[in-house]
């Protein structure tokens, strides 16, 4: 029937092995139909038991649950190279459950999967896909239709809210407006009155009928290809915080927590004083920085490079528990973050109460430290031209030149990488601080940035740090935590 209003109409059917044959008789006869027809459909694999990922927290536990499934398919011929898969209620989907992604590559080699919950189930209408470890995620759509819908007149609200929802309510405009859609059905909505086939076949004629609409099925990997061709722009994930979200913390790992994250980010720029800011702040007693990275060292850099493609579980290894969520501050410092142009959304999108600090000097200072910064690393252009041809150079300036150039006049110019941070964030959670005045009076600095955290207790900077006009900036010996 369906197929007569959407050419190549295939039903997707998902399969969980271990309840095969565990129904009444007319039941198991059902399973041994639909597999005499195993070719009439395409097949995807839930889990063998139908068991939310997010609770496996090691991925050999996964593998053994998905090789499960993949005996059973391939002992009853269904196809095993479709390469997309569902997880149930759309745990591990996301927020992103590492060792699923994971396991599902290795064990199936899935290309495809779906969710409703990118970037949140409401509104429907910005729900979005992406790409994560070379899998594509694509959005899926509501159609009213859960396990316990299954007599039209007991359909929530009247059959008369089914009717409107398909004759021009929710359910049509979200095919009518969605070049793409995926719907999930379940089982049950094809028994009794068979709900799922009167909701989608009644659809697909009142499009025919009142829209000039030509509805096509393709297989899954196609689908995805021809979705993220349509929305190139949605291929890199924006990743929000799971805690923010109540469904999305109820299908996220028990062992996961959002104290892990940091309070506030020092971000730069370079060569303002930012190591000597970090060395300050990890001196009170309850100020705590990240691990350091083998290749970054204490900076993460995390929302600027590739590193953000790694997601969050990968970001938050960098940080210890806390003892006291209250009173302790975790906190980042990597000073490209400043004028990367990506990463004051992404910030926002993950650490939307987190607090900014900014260390600005004045610019021509910062560009001629850079240079010299450049010059005692035996940057080849550095050693080849002097500052002033640096900064002096025009378009036909050799490339090693002008790249030069740019990372000594770009971060500097504080106006155009101040305003891209206040799109994300409010001006009360910004704060910009003099390098001139840190490096002349550093505790008072300090004082006032204790105050702008909110962090206590109150730690005397005063007592463990001079300022010596001959030799620069000085640590006493007094040892962090002590008065």
């Amino acid at each position: 029937m369906l197929r007569s209003y959407i050419s190549n109409f295939t039903f997707n059917l998902g399969f969980s092995g271990k309840f095969f044959h565990t129904g009444t008789q007319e039941e198991d006869d059902g399973d041994d139909l639909l597999l005499k027809y195993v070719d009439e459909f395409w097949w995807f694999p839930h889990m063998w038991s139908h068991m939310q990922p997010h609770l496996f927290h090691n991925e050999s536990s996964l593998m053994e649950q998905m090789v499960l499934n993949k005996d059973f398919a391939l002992e009853h011929g269904i196809p095993v190279d479709l390469g997309y898969a569902v997880a149930p209620h759309h745990s591990g989907v996301y927020p992103v459950h590492i060792q699923l992604y994971e396991a599902w590559k290795k064990a199936w080699g899935i290309r495809v999967t779906s969710t409703e919950e990118y970037p949140h189930l409401k509104p429907a209408r910005h729900r979005k896909g992406f790409i994560h470890n070379n899998i594509m995620v694509l959005p899926r759509q509501t159609c009213g239709l859960f396990t316990h819908t299954i007599f039209y007149k007991e359909y929530p609200g009247g059959p008369k809210e089914l009717d409107k929802s398909i004759r021009g309510g929710e359910l049509f405009l979200t095919v009518l407006l969605n070049p793409i859609s995926i719907f999930m059905t379940h089982l049950s909505n094809y028994g009794n009155d068979r709900l799922s086939l009167y909701t989608f076949t009644n659809l697909a004629n009142f499009l025919k009928c009142w829209t000039n609409l030509r509805l096509h099925t393709l297989p899954p990997l196609q689908l995805a290809n021809k979705y993220f061709t349509l929305f190139p722009e949605q291929r890199p994930p924006l990743w929000q915080n799971p805690c923010d979200d109540k469904r999305h913390k109820d299908i996220w790992s028990k062992e996961k927590t959002c104290d892990r994250l940091p309070k506030f980010m020092v971000v730069g720029p370079q060569k303002t004083g930012t190591t000597a800011l970090y060395l300050f702040l990890i001196m009170h007693p309850f100020i705590s920085s990240n691990f350091p990275s083998v290749k970054t060292f204490e900076e993460v850099q995390f929302f600027n490079t590739n590193n953000y493609h790694k997601g969050i579980d990968w970001y938050m290894e960098f940080f210890p528990v806390p003892s006291n969520v209250s009173t302790d501050f975790l906190f980042e410092k990597s000073a490209n973050y400043f004028p990367s142009e990506e990463t004051p959304k992404r910030a926002a999108a993950l650490l939307p109460k987190a607090k900014i600090l900014t260390l600005l000097i004045n610019p021509s200072d910062r560009a001629y430290s850079w240079y010299q910064h450049q010059r005692a690393h035996e940057d080849l252009a550095a050693l080849q031209f002097s500052f002033y041809e640096v900064i002096s150079a025009d378009q036909l300036a050799p490339p090693e030149l002008r790249s030069l150039q740019n990372r000594c006049l770009v971060p500097g110019l504080y106006a155009t990488h101040l305003e891209r941070w206040l799109t994300y964030y409010p001006p009360n959670q910004l704060i910009i601080i003099d390098g001139q005045q840190l490096r002349n009076d550093p505790a008072k600095v300090m004082d006032e940035l204790q105050k702008f955290l909110g962090v206590t207790p109150y730690y005397n900077y005063s007592q463990a740090l001079t300022f010596d006009p001959q030799k620069g900036l000085l640590v006493s010996a007094v040892g962090r935590g002590q008065d």
